[in-house]
């Protein structure tokens, strides 16, 4: 068995693409939404105030990609060639067939566009299409409307709640709502989620 993420690839389609996080990418994520506190609010890291602490941040994100804990993806908009959030693969196990889906942010201007669709379905697409993944799940404070409410968009199922799962950046504990999606639930999401796209 071998629970080390894969390598990083770059993942294009008409909106987006994610390419593998680096150090470069701050100047453009620190501009999308550095300080933003609505961006951050359910973030265990906290708002980066400074690009000094997002820089923090990434190096954080990069220290566990090298050590195969992650595959983190600076979302870059097509449109600007900027990098405008990020998104990432986590707790993968090629055993059991599973993998994360998490670590997600966008810039406030991205809420509600085709950039979280399209993000979504190109790393859902490369987990079940190329890596043979059986369900990928994601996790969230259960306080986070707008996060459940995008989960669900996609088309994945409520699991239950882990209570007192983590602790927040202000030290208050989360309890977090999982979701998952089955290899066999893939195609009609991946239908939904394409035409949702076409109308974008």
């Amino acid at each position: 068995m071998t629970a080390q993420l894969p390598a990083p690839v770059t993942l294009t389609g008409r909106h987006v693409r994610l390419e593998p996080l680096g150090r470069h990418h701050l100047p453009d994520l620190f501009a999308a939404a550095g300080g933003d506190e609505e961006v951050w609010r359910w973030i265990p890291s906290g708002t980066p105030h400074t690009v000094e602490e997002l820089g923090a941040v990434i190096d954080k994100r990069i220290a566990e990609i090298a050590a195969g804990g992650a595959v983190v993806f600076a979302v870059i908009g097509l449109d600007s060639g900027r990098a405008v959030g990020m998104t990432g693969y986590h707790a993968f196990d090629a055993q059991d067939e599973l993998v994360e889906i998490g670590g997600t942010w966008y810039a406030r201007s991205c809420w509600r566009t085709a950039v979280n669709t399209e993000s979504k379905l190109l790393l859902l697409t490369h987990a079940y299409e190329d890596l043979g993944m059986g369900r990928v799940f994601w996790k969230t404070d259960h306080l986070n409307e707008r996060s459940r409410s995008a989960i669900l968009r996609l088309g994945a199922t409520f699991e239950g709640i882990h209570r007192r799962e983590r602790r927040r950046a202000d030290g208050t504990w989360r309890d977090s709502v999982y979701f998952s999606m089955l290899a066999d639930e893939w195609p009609a999401a991946k239908a939904r989620l394409t035409e949702r796209l076409a109308r974008a």
